[in-house]
């Protein structure tokens, strides 16, 4: 794993090069078939080099996978997490939907900017939690608990009325991922200040009184 050559040298680019074919294959291949039915021998060849390459750059498939989905979880923890200072802060109810305005936002950025990652997560995220997939698992987890923690926030403004935030937070992520998923999958046809409203729009419900 150690990086060789200066960084931004001919080595250093070379490995980043070799390291991004990889998840460039691996990501290709898991859209395809799974995650669980591909080989690493399959997603090397499918970059273009032998097996034993494969293992210089990443530990197991469980690695490459955590690679794959890393700026998904990235995007997406942080526009939890800056919807949840925000809306701590909040006085009023329309400061509140400006916030979770703002996480619709983000949330349709992630889906421009990495699509074929972000329909793997959908894709998986509900699906049983193997080795190969702990990244996967782990992201769906952690953004379950920071939707609920969002939900609970609301609550203690007096923002919602809802005796149990969790269903509330689960009820409103599964339909942003099914929203999300239909969109990457190009199942519904809409612009992305069409989808923008309407990832917004299911956010909001969950400020209805």
């Amino acid at each position: 794993m150690e990086r060789p050559g200066a960084v931004g040298g001919k080595r250093d680019l070379n490995r980043r090069k070799r390291v991004q074919d990889l998840i460039d294959a691996g990501l290709t291949l898991f859209l395809a078939r799974g995650i669980e039915a591909v080989t690493i021998d399959e997603v090397a060849r499918e970059a273009g080099m032998a097996k034993g390459n494969f293992y210089r750059y990443f530990r197991d498939k469980s690695d490459l996978v955590e690679a794959v989905v890393e700026p998904v979880a990235e995007t997406t923890r942080s526009a939890l997490a800056a919807c949840h200072k925000q809306l701590s802060e909040v006085s009023d109810r329309a400061q509140a939907v400006t916030a979770y305005a703002e996480l619709g936002n983000r949330l349709v950025g992630a889906l421009a900017m990495y699509p074929d990652a972000m329909c793997l997560y959908l894709q998986e995220r509900r699906a049983p939690a193997t080795n190969a997939r702990q990244a996967i698992s782990d992201l769906a987890n952690d953004l379950d608990q920071r939707a609920m923690a969002l939900s609970q926030v609301a609550v203690d403004k007096q923002l919602v009325q809802i005796t149990d935030p969790r269903v509330s937070a689960l009820a409103v992520l599964g339909a942003v991922d099914a929203l999300a998923l239909a969109s990457v999958r190009n199942q519904v046809q809409l612009d992305p200040v069409e989808t923008t409203k309407g990832l917004i729009s299911i956010v909001l419900e969950g400020l209805q009184k």
